[in-house]
């Protein structure tokens, strides 16, 4: 589908209407379940305490249209018609807008770049033009943030508290929307009965909620959109009937002279209440940060088709029953419920919990992928992550979050035990998020987009101030309950910005202590020691020169393999990495001692393939580069740093035209090529392995590169030697003592409560060896 302006965006596969409504269909259960469950506790948290009801109909339609506008200009314009055409390839949300200006401004946080990585088909799709495409303002602002380090962590802090709000939306949503479904049981009880129900009911559905997390979404998804679709047509029905049968002139609250009414009469009042009205648009960054499932035009047109129309029906309907009971003061404390003809509250109530549920699926796995992306990209803690549906791209589950989401959420239910004191935690949350997107947008203006700085200023001053007002009214609310999103803010951010100076500083001294290449040719093609059958695969964060860890063994040990492999695997600031340029490989040092670097790379969106099929890569893209290392058949990359020419690789399943290997037990071994199915290893049998690379027929192979391969085939028949670094990081005499608190204690103990690298879990004890080192850092 071709999308109409100037703005670049990523060219995206023409796609069929059929499949674009199916997209859109789908898109209704898992992004817009939040959104559409906010009718329930709007109006109740806008007239909680802040607004003194009178007999006329103003502060209603003045509530009206605040909401009506509120859902016009930030939904529906921001997002809707500029903020999804700012996706990274395909995939929206914080990281990708901060990964879109690392590439287009070098200000990439993560300490392993390499200008190889910048020959990255997906860098290069978002359509990135020349500097000569730049305007003066946009060079000028590119330059300053390339050479101010302050400003470069400034961007990273910034986008740390917009991802920690995703995260505390995660714990906040789930409590408000459950809470606010089981309120309706109000209606149907005494006060004492409903005190002892409400809350146990609560927490019994969360804690259902949460339990079910590591089953995945994927064997119930197929129901999301069908329980929201019926939640929508049940409160845009209501709405209708509301408004025809009690005050069908509400539709005159729509002109925005009641806003200016409103805030007249209520005056301070109705300027606090605007922390209950912004409540009216949560939920709606899922539609930018679960771009990645589905397409700009399917999120497109089931927002402005049928979440929006059915929004507006149903907070019309509610104006307008409310127009009409000035008497009940309970009206306005029960909020949605009362306006439910009561011949259907049960049923209601029962679709209202199931929307409340499905609203908090989507933001539970909206954190999951988010801290996942944070993982990748050095601003998380490693943790462990479960893929729970092989079909369906971006389903995981982290059991550590899971239950510390759960805890919190529980935590705030119980702690607040009302929707007043939620709504108010919950808005800061929601309009924290969309300024820090509004920041970092004005910013893609200019150094993706191209456009005029004054069309930034005047984007971030519009939305910008909108957001700020709605800021100011959620933060005056601090000690009643706006206080936990900036609690939990402060410690994800903490965690996050701790763990990415310590990984900084580590990388650092990696580089600080590496071993020159003159140390390694004058030891010699043996490098000193006696060379034994088996690869040495050692793990490094370095993506060149020799890390300090092998100069330990060489000087150490009295034997090593006679296959040396440096392997790195790191991330790079895109979403996908093709499996075409998984693998950049080289050698280090002269051709005779068999010494290679590969250094494997993942976008932050990548799953990680199991351990077996990633051996079998490895070993195959070594043998690829052996065979392909010719002028006229190799790609080089100059590492200008070691002079080391790095050649792209894909995957074996990717390069057809690729050596291949095959494996086998028995001594016959068949010349059928392996497939990609990973193999149960029966570790008590020690069976011998007999290797085979299957050359294409076509390729013309010399005797130098026979014996290399030849050795590289009997290196992996004998086995594969797993050298892991174990660091113990220190802060070096003489720093100060934040950075002793901060690296002595906080990020020691986020390192040893960590997970280890993804594919050294599953490795063989036998094969592992582990090697201590100090870092003075």
């Amino acid at each position: 589908m071709d999308l109409e302006g100037a703005i670049p965006t990523s060219p995206i596969k023409k796609e069929s209407w059929k499949t674009v409504l199916s997209l859109a269909y789908q898109s209704l259960g898992v992004v817009y379940g939040d959104l559409s469950t906010s009718p329930l506790y709007v109006y109740k948290s806008a007239f909680a305490e802040d607004i003194q009801h009178s007999d006329t109909n103003e502060e209603i339609f003045g509530v009206l249209s605040f909401v009506f506008w509120t859902l016009t200009l930030m939904p529906l314009l921001k997002y809707v018609f500029i903020v999804l055409k700012a996706d990274d390839n395909g995939e929206g949300g914080t990281f990708a807008l901060y990964s879109l200006l690392c590439r287009h401004a070098r200000v990439c946080s993560l300490p392993n770049c390499q200008l190889a990585d910048e020959e990255l088909s997906e860098y290069k799709k978002d359509g990135m033009a020349s500097n000569n495409n730049r305007s003066f303002w946009g060079s000028s602002l590119k330059s300053t943030l390339e050479k101010h380090k302050i400003l470069q962590r400034l961007l990273l802090v910034l986008a740390l508290i917009g991802t920690c709000m995703v995260i505390g939306d995660g714990v906040l949503t789930p409590a408000i929307s459950v809470f606010s479904a089981v309120s309706g049981l109000e209606l149907s009880m005494s006060k004492e009965q409903h005190r002892y129900v409400e809350v146990p009911a609560a927490c019994a559905i969360l804690i259902f909620l949460f339990a079910l997390q590591h089953y995945g979404t994927h064997r119930v998804g197929f129901l999301f959109a069908p329980v929201v679709i019926t939640w929508l047509l049940c409160i845009s029905a209501i709405g209708v009937y509301n408004i025809f049968y009690w005050n069908p002139k509400v539709y005159q609250a729509l002109s925005p002279f009641y806003m200016y009414k409103f805030l007249k009469k209520t005056q301070k009042g109705g300027w606090m209440s605007l922390g209950g009205i912004l409540l009216c648009i949560t939920g709606s960054e899922a539609m930018f940060a679960d771009l990645g499932h589905f397409s700009q035009l399917s999120i497109k047109i089931a927002f402005t088709f049928v979440v929006y129309p059915s929004l507006i029906l149903a907070y019309m309907g509610q104006a307008a029953y409310l127009s009409k009971h000035h008497i009940l003061e309970t009206n306005y404390r029960i909020g949605f419920y009362v306006s439910v003809p009561e011949k259907i509250r049960w049923p209601v109530l029962v679709i209202a919990i199931f929307a409340a549920v499905v609203g908090s699926q989507a933001i539970i796995t909206g954190t999951f992928s988010i801290i996942k992306q944070c993982s990748a990209l050095g601003c998380f803690p490693r943790v462990k992550i479960i893929h729970t549906s092989s079909k369906m791209h971006g389903q995981i589950y982290i059991p550590e979050i899971n239950w510390t989401l759960m805890l919190l959420c529980l935590a705030v239910t119980v702690g607040f035990r009302d929707t007043k004191r939620m709504g108010n935690a919950s808005g800061l949350a929601v309009i924290t998020v969309m300024l820090v997107t509004t920041c970092l947008m004005s910013l893609v203006i200019v150094l993706c987009w191209h456009k005029s700085v004054f069309l930034a200023i005047l984007f971030i001053f519009f939305f910008g101030s909108i957001e700020a007002l709605y800021f100011s009214a959620s933060l005056i609310k601090f000690l009643e309950g706006a206080w936990v999103p900036i609690a939990l803010a402060l410690i994800f951010s903490a965690i996050m910005y701790v763990w990415h100076y310590g990984t900084l500083k580590k990388y650092e001294f990696d580089v600080q202590n590496k071993v020159s290449i003159n140390w390694l040719l004058a030891l010699g093609p043996t490098l000193g020691i006696v060379r034994v059958r088996g690869i040495g695969l050692i793990h490094t964060e370095l993506v060149s020169g020799i890390p300090a860890i092998f100069s330990h063994f060489v000087t150490n040990l009295p034997a090593f393999h006679q296959v040396v492999v440096f392997l790195c695997i790191k991330s790079v600031p895109v979403p996908h990495v093709s499996p075409k340029e998984r693998f950049l490989v080289g050698r280090v040092g002269p051709k005779e001692y068999r010494l290679y670097r590969c250094i494997a790379r993942y976008g932050y969106r990548d799953v990680h393939k199991d351990d077996l099929e990633f051996e079998k890569d490895l070993i195959c893209s070594i043998a690829e580069f052996i065979r392909s290392e010719r002028p006229e058949c190799s790609i080089p990359i100059l590492d200008s740093e070691n002079d080391e020419r790095m050649t792209v690789i894909g995957t074996s399943s990717s390069n057809l035209e690729g050596i291949r290997m095959h494996e086998d037990g028995d001594v016959d071994s068949s010349q059928i090529v392996g497939t990609s199915e990973p193999r149960v290893a029966k570790s008590p049998e020690k069976v011998r392995k007999r290797v085979r690379f299957i050359v294409p027929e076509s390729s013309q192979i010399n005797n130098g590169v026979k014996e290399e391969l030849q050795e590289l085939m009997e290196a992996r028949e004998a086995g594969m030697a797993f050298i892991l670094g174990h660091s113990y990081v220190r802060a070096k005499k003489g720093s100060s003592l934040i950075k002793k608190i901060v690296i002595n204690l906080g990020y020691d103990f986020l390192r040893r409560n960590s997970r280890g690298p993804t594919y050294a879990l599953s490795i063989p004890h036998a094969s592992t060896l582990e090697v201590g080192m100090v870092y003075q850092v």
